[in-house]
């Protein structure tokens, strides 16, 4: 209730009495206890809808840093792939030169490295569980031959 009207009320009653209400204020309202318990369960409620708000809004920006974390993470990761990737290959190609330059000396040379690829690819392709049927026209029965003096 305003003031104003507290006044308006109660000048009646006190004329009744010889007095005459001017001004008012009040320093203090007490409500029932009843009242009272349901107004503090409203303020407690409103609070709570408030922390419940910024607890919201904190979480909506935290999931917004962790993304843009993932997402410069995942960049820098791809980055360094590719480098890492561009570097093997730079490697691989030199090496390749090397051993090219290094069986390419003399025929005797060349055939040792198709010898030693074939050998790498068997070893890279077979198992100790695998059989191995080898065929006369074939490079590593053509090795055997050569090595077993027939």
């Amino acid at each position: 209730m305003q003031t104003r009207s507290i006044i308006t009320n109660a000048a009646p009653r006190t004329l009744e009495l010889g007095i005459e209400l001017l001004d008012l204020r009040l320093k203090r309202i007490n409500y029932v206890e009843e009242v009272q318990k349901k107004i503090y369960e409203r303020m407690i409620t409103e609070r709570k809808r408030i922390a419940d708000k910024f607890r919201s809004e904190g979480q909506g920006g935290a999931s917004k840093i962790l993304g843009d974390k993932e997402r410069e993470l995942k960049k820098i990761q791809s980055g360094a792939y590719k480098t890492a990737q561009e570097i093997i290959g730079k490697a691989d190609a030199e090496a390749t030169t090397i051993y090219a330059k290094a069986y390419n000396q003399s025929p005797e040379s060349r055939e040792f490295y198709n010898f030693i690829k074939t050998m790498e690819t068997y070893k890279t392709t077979m198992s100790e569980k695998d059989w191995l049927i080898l065929s006369t026209k074939g490079d590593f029965y053509k090795y055997l031959q050569k090595h077993s003096g027939k």
